[in-house]
């Protein structure tokens, strides 16, 4: 009776870890390099949707200043003097699909927040477009390392 216990628990021990692991594959969850490899963001779960934030500049200091980058192309006055370090991209990313998710992303090149796609190109790669009606573009970011 002992063994056929340890055995349940083992079993159950086990579909709970490939669960979890399944779970964790199902979102880009890591640090992606952009197409140009200008930042790195970490995308994470939050709650029911995707965050992304920058967390890393090919170029941290603005040549011009010799102080942090600072999200200088926001039209909002009062953001646009924050550090591009830890500014979050995403904005309402929710799953639409298997490998997919769909919300609006922060373009901090031109201060514009678009409709956006995030989509599963490969086990380390992950295709970012942003659209305006029905003009998209795009590009495809790399995973950084390993979890």
């Amino acid at each position: 009776m002992t063994s056929k216990l340890n055995l349940i628990l083992a079993l159950l021990f086990f579909t709970c870890a490939f669960s979890t692991v399944k779970a964790e594959e199902e979102v880009p969850a890591g640090v992606w390099l952009t197409e140009k490899g200008d930042a790195r963001i970490q995308i994470s779960q939050c709650g029911n949707t995707l965050c992304g934030k920058v967390v890393w500049l090919r170029e941290p200091i603005d040549p011009a200043t010799g102080k942090p980058q600072t999200d200088s192309k926001n039209p909002n006055a009062s953001l646009s003097s924050r550090p591009m370090i830890g500014v979050q991209l995403f904005v309402g990313m929710r799953p639409s699909g298997p490998g997919t998710w769909t919300g609006r992303i922060y373009n901090a090149d031109d201060g514009g927040m678009y409709d956006s796609k995030i989509a599963w190109t490969g086990p380390n790669s992950l295709r970012v477009e942003g659209c305006v009606g029905a003009i998209c573009g795009g590009e495809n970011w790399r995973k950084v390392g390993s979890r």
